[in-house]
């Protein structure tokens, strides 16, 4: 494994070793490894947010990076009854699986237009009472949802196209191209999430976007040009960036739904 370029080849060993129940069943799982196919889908599972996550092959692997995403949406929905959290292009549905870990009671949904990723999702969702939809953005939903998301999560592809074929060849062999390829400036599809997301967040949801530092600025400006209130967080240990729109609330004599908890500050 070493010498096929596996930096952690060590650690990476004693993974498959616990992770076989046979040595045929070993050597298969090595050989995958070393023809390239990312770690996670050879074992089946991610850590991710202390969760064990399924991941198959063929399905974006969650990045350590996106748990500063689930931290943010899990602060934003704290203090609410039974929070409605949307996870959109939810992959293997790491991120929903993890907000709702982190905020009992929680009403999650979650979609993506993959459907390997789709039948991944169900498998981690599913256990925190999720439910996950196929379909492109917000077309797949429950019209029902609409206006009633108080937590929108997303993690869209933003890698421009032209900078694909550059990416690691685990993530560019074994990957879906949906999940990474994000049009010509990366942002096609945030840009599609953001115009559309007030329509379907309740009064004050947030609307929670992953994206890079560099695309930053492009990102605050769709969040800003679909009238939501921007907002910018980073975390510099695990390089990641989050951009906030937050929806207006409903004018008086209106009722609105985001009911602190009792004893919430």
């Amino acid at each position: 494994m070493r010498a096929a370029g596996c930096v952690f080849a060590e650690d990476e060993a004693r993974l498959l070793r616990a992770a076989a129940s046979a040595p045929a069943e070993l050597d298969a799982l090595v050989a995958r490894r070393v023809a390239g196919w990312p770690l996670e889908q050879v074992l089946g599972r991610a850590e991710f947010c202390g969760l064990h996550i399924v991941v198959e092959p063929g399905v974006f692997v969650p990045r350590r990076r996106s748990e500063f995403l689930v931290r943010r949406a899990a602060r934003a929905a704290h203090g609410l009854r039974r929070p409605v959290v949307l996870d959109l292009c939810c992959g293997s549905g790491a991120i929903g699986a993890a907000v709702a870990a982190a905020v009992p009671g929680a009403e999650l949904h979650a979609a993506d237009v993959d459907p390997a990723a789709v039948r991944c999702a169900r498998r981690n969702v599913g256990p925190a009472g999720g439910t996950v939809y196929e379909g492109d953005l917000y077309a797949a939903l429950p019209a029902r949802l609409r206006g009633r998301v108080d937590v929108l999560v997303v993690n869209a592809p933003y890698v421009p196209t032209a900078e694909v074929p550059f990416l690691p060849p685990e993530a560019r062999d074994h990957e879906p191209l949906t999940a990474l390829d994000g049009g010509a400036d990366g942002l096609d599809v945030q840009r599609r999430v953001i115009a559309d997301a007030p329509r379907w967040l309740a009064p004050g949801g947030l609307l929670l976007v992953e994206t890079s530092e560099r695309q930053e600025p492009r990102t605050r400006a769709a969040v800003v040009a679909a009238g939501l209130t921007a907002h910018t967080a980073t975390c510099a240990d695990l390089a990641a960036t989050v951009v906030t729109g937050r929806a207006g609330r409903r004018g008086p004599g209106r009722s609105v739904r985001r009911t602190p908890a009792p004893g919430a500050a």
